[in-house]
């Protein structure tokens, strides 16, 4: 039942890391980073609950104050104070990164990860899975052209590293997962204060906008 649930939940991860491709709105693309944070939220509680560690209690509510609510928050004000839409310009359009996602999927589930995702056998399936989740934000990072939306990749790329830590079965390691925590909210804070700069110099976020600029 608790592999079921890690399942279903995790599912609801890999679908926000997709829809953050496709999504629109600055709104949007913030909510699905929220939910997807609140899944890791729910998987590190229900070790918690498994284990009675008190420590993965303490790390459950950090990742909900910094991800699930104090992230969104700080990229949206950041937004706002800008007067900017968010912007989602892409290298490739939508039905090929499609195929490109559903490519790396199919890497990640194949032989050539094969010993990294064998870690552990019983989570296999749920490694390779947040193995995909790793890649295909990474492509978010390469393929969009705005500040803010490679910004959200990063955020979602972190995320996706700490669902293959917990799968690999390291969550109880305090000392990892707050270390997590502090550079994941000092990321947060210098990237808004860093779009928010670009765009009062340049009129942008677009970085195909600063192409002109030499040395």
């Amino acid at each position: 039942m608790i592999m079921i649930s890690a399942q279903f939940l995790f599912a609801i991860f890999f679908i926000t890391t997709v829809s953050l491709h496709i999504g629109k709105k600055i709104f949007g693309a913030a909510m699905a980073y929220s939910v997807q944070s609140f899944v890791i939220v729910l998987l590190i509680a229900g070790s918690f609950v498994q284990t009675g560690s008190i420590p993965l209690l303490f790390v459950a509510l950090l990742v909900l104050v910094t991800k699930v609510i104090l992230a969104p928050i700080l990229i949206t004000r950041a937004m706002k104070k800008s007067r900017l839409k968010f912007l989602m310009n892409t290298y490739i359009n939508i039905p090929i990164t499609l195929v490109i996602i559903a490519v790396i999927t199919a890497v990640a589930h194949s032989s050539l990860f094969a010993p990294l995702v064998s870690i552990i056998p019983a989570n296999k399936e749920l490694l390779s899975l947040s193995l995909s989740t790793i890649l295909i934000s990474f492509f978010l990072i390469v393929n969009h052209k705005g500040a803010i939306s490679q910004i959200i990749g990063v955020l979602s790329l972190e995320n996706s590293i700490v669902a293959f830590v917990f799968f690999a079965g390291l969550e109880q390691s305090l000392s990892l997962q707050i270390g997590i925590m502090f550079d994941i909210v000092i990321w947060i804070i210098i990237a808004t204060v860093f779009a928010s700069m670009i765009y009062r110099h340049f009129g942008s976020l677009d970085v195909t906008e600063m192409e002109h600029l030499k040395d």
